[in-house]
């Protein structure tokens, strides 16, 4: 697997990410505008794409769930203690119609003592509590990228690495698995690269959403 910075894969079921990609960055920006995405004249195609997939996906059927409320975001809490749990789908993935070849072909992790099953494993969850201990052992915060939220919405999900990102805004984890279970992502993941050193990679998927 090669090993790229943080997230690479939006958190966009359900809306094709090559349609938007193939949009010119002004044509994205009216479309964010019209999702009610707040500063888009800042952002690169990328997080346009992600932001305009994001509230497309938040104004269906997940949008609803907590009757349009959300709680506030701010910095965020960063040494919340105790167990988060498995999560709605016990720690396992969530399938569908396009999953792709990384989901098909990763370890699934349902618990906290499972292993790799050998250096640079790819790996997949949904577990609460894996997910939190990947991070903490990375001294990542979760974080949602600024200017993508939408209504009472979070944004595109993300991990902040302690790199000081301006694009990155701390929210707490409640608000982060909130989110990750509403768009029923997989993590997909590392525990550490092919010759044993650490690894910060992650995906966030959707198995419902095209392959792009």
């Amino acid at each position: 697997m090669a090993e790229k910075p943080g997230n690479q894969t939006p958190d966009t079921p359900d809306v094709s990410e090559t349609e938007l990609r193939n949009m010119k960055v002004d044509e994205l920006r009216d479309a964010a505008k019209k999702a009610g995405v707040s500063g888009v004249h800042d952002m690169k195609k990328e997080v346009l794409v992600d932001a305009v997939a994001a509230a497309k996906n938040d104004g269906g059927s997940s949008a609803g769930n907590d009757g349009g409320k959300s709680a506030s975001r701010g910095d965020g809490d960063r040494g919340e203690s105790g167990d988060v749990g498995a999560g709605p789908d016990d720690g396992k993935i969530r399938t569908g119609p396009e999953s792709s070849d990384s989901l098909k072909y990763s370890q699934e992790v349902t618990s906290p003592e499972d292993e790799p099953e050998r250096e640079g494993r790819s790996l997949v969850t949904t577990h609460h509590e894996v997910i939190k201990q990947w991070a903490e052992e990375r001294n990542a915060t979760p974080a949602t990228v600024s200017g993508t939220e939408h209504d009472d919405h979070l944004g595109v999900l993300r991990f902040d690495f302690g790199g000081d990102s301006k694009d990155l805004q701390h929210v707490s984890w409640d608000e982060w698995f909130k989110t990750f279970d509403e768009r029923r992502l997989n993590f997909i993941y590392q525990e550490q690269r092919t010759d044993g050193s650490d690894s910060n990679f992650f995906r966030l998927e959707n198995p419902n959403r095209e392959d792009a």
